[in-house]
């Protein structure tokens, strides 16, 4: 079981409009989405307090895929007060979404 949080639309609003929110927009059967859980598990251990993890299953969220233009998946969104901060598509390392993190705290 992950770390990172599961967002569906009841709870997206709330956990992202505030501070830093990094967002996994992902599906079970996605091979690529699976290698991202370890690095976003590490993630939500190192910034604990500091920034939340989301993940959006987009098999049972469609409405937040289509909201963000989530194309392909992962698809990774930081967000800062409830505004885009960053985008990532694809596997992508764990500096590159540390250093979105610290860049939208900062």
């Amino acid at each position: 079981m992950s770390n990172a949080q599961e967002l569906t639309t009841s709870n997206f609003d709330t956990t992202v409009n505030e501070g830093v929110t990094l967002v996994d927009f992902w599906a079970e059967w996605c091979a690529p989405c699976r290698m991202m859980t370890p690095v976003l598990d590490e993630l939500a251990a190192e910034y604990d307090g500091k920034a939340r993890i989301g993940k959006i299953n987009v098999d049972n969220e469609p409405d937040l895929a289509m909201k963000f233009d989530v194309a392909s998946i992962p698809t990774l969104i930081v967000f800062k007060n409830g505004e885009i901060a960053k985008r990532f598509v694809g596997v992508t390392s764990k500096g590159e979404l540390a250093e979105a993190l610290d860049g939208a705290a900062g």
